[in-house]
């Protein structure tokens, strides 16, 4: 059995290498190249793949970095900028987990003879007798789990994927492995942001990618008086309070956004919790949709925990959840995804939610 492992350049695409050699596996390693970085030659390989290359060569397996900056920008980068314009809060990393590193790995897996694609995610793959389906879970790790940005997974990937960082109880451990086989990357800080944007500022990184100005326009209040001058609505997110720049007699947070006449809603902290989502572009990790309500547990945000709801397909394919509790600060752009027990249903991404 020959498995594709996909390399970060980190300790935890390393030691799934490590798990797949002892487990008898033939290897192959391969980064993806996803953007440019300023003053790097495009014939030489990028820091990610060299750092990957470097435990592959330690390892004694064959190595390729894969140009894919055409298919990020398009699928990736081009989404997340129309959705941030769009007044959506947008995750990158559910784009390219979906789109980059399981579809297209998934496609170069074949081309290379591999029977896995294999990642460092924490998450586990395990089949279930009793359905006879294939079943994502969360990891032993609960700290690391990571099955949220993974609701997408089809069967078929399923049953070509696995991610063996799932059965680890702890980073410790993992760090222990890469040692021990003498990585050069076993204490190698996790990375925390977005590729792309390494320092975090969304709303530069959009000015720079578009080369657009976004006006300034009124924050308002629920009412629609003014309370003061934003300076362009990709700069907000819902639940946000920090940064507003106002001086007011009691807190506000960001609580909608208009992209029609470009206001930044404001409203107290009350306002932001909501019982009722809508979601598009839904995704069944089961294989097929439920045929009515389902009792679940519902996430909306990567840190953020499950919570009681009832899902349910409408006619027009989306998917309705209701809460048993208001949630917080649901944000269209955002995932939500559905568990039962430690077992991921599917998910979609946040189009609507409505006011009570």
């Amino acid at each position: 059995m020959k498995a594709m492992i996909a390399m970060s350049g980190g300790v935890d695409s390393s030691a799934s290498a490590v798990c797949m050699m002892q487990a008898g596996y033939t290897c192959v390693g391969v980064t993806m190249r996803l953007h440019d970085v300023e003053g790097h030659a495009d014939d030489a390989l990028s820091l990610p793949a060299q750092e990957a290359k470097a435990v592959a060569d330690r390892l004694g397996f064959p190595f390729y970095e894969l140009d894919y900056r055409e298919a990020f920008e398009q699928q990736v980068v081009a989404p997340f900028v129309a959705a941030y314009e769009q007044g959506r809060t947008p995750n990158p990393c559910i784009s390219c987990n979906r789109h980059m590193k399981f579809a297209r790995l998934h496609e170069k897996a074949r081309e290379l003879g591999c029977d896995l694609v294999v990642t460092g995610h924490y998450a586990r793959v395990v089949y279930d007798e009793e359905n006879r389906r294939w079943s994502l879970r969360k990891a032993r790790n609960l700290a690391k789990d990571q099955s949220y940005v993974l609701y997408f997974l089809s069967q078929e990937q399923l049953a070509r994927t696995r991610f063996p960082l799932g059965e680890m109880e702890s980073k410790d451990q993992v760090r222990a492995l890469a040692q021990t086989h003498g990585l050069a990357n076993a204490n190698k800080h996790d990375s925390q942001d977005i590729c792309f944007i390494p320092d975090g500022k969304y709303a530069d990184f959009i000015r720079r990618h578009t080369g657009r100005e976004y006006p300034p326009g009124a924050f308002v209040d629920r009412q629609g008086a003014v309370l003061g001058r934003h300076k362009g609505l990709i700069g907000y997110t819902v639940g946000q309070r920090r940064g507003l720049g106002l001086s007011l007699p009691a807190p506000l947070y960001v609580c909608d956004k208009c992209v029609e006449n470009n206001t930044v809603i404001l409203s107290p902290e009350a306002a932001l919790y909501s019982r009722e989502l809508l979601a598009e572009d839904v995704c069944w990790t089961i294989g097929e949709p439920p045929c009515g309500p389902i009792r679940v547990e519902a996430k909306t945000r990567y840190a953020a925990k499950e919570a009681p709801a009832v899902a349910e397909m409408l006619p027009d394919g989306r998917l309705k959840v209701v809460f048993d509790q208001p949630q917080r600060a649901m944000t269209q752009g955002q995932a939500v995804v559905l568990y039962d027990g430690d077992e991921v249903l599917g998910g979609g991404t946040i189009c609507a939610v409505p006011n009570e």
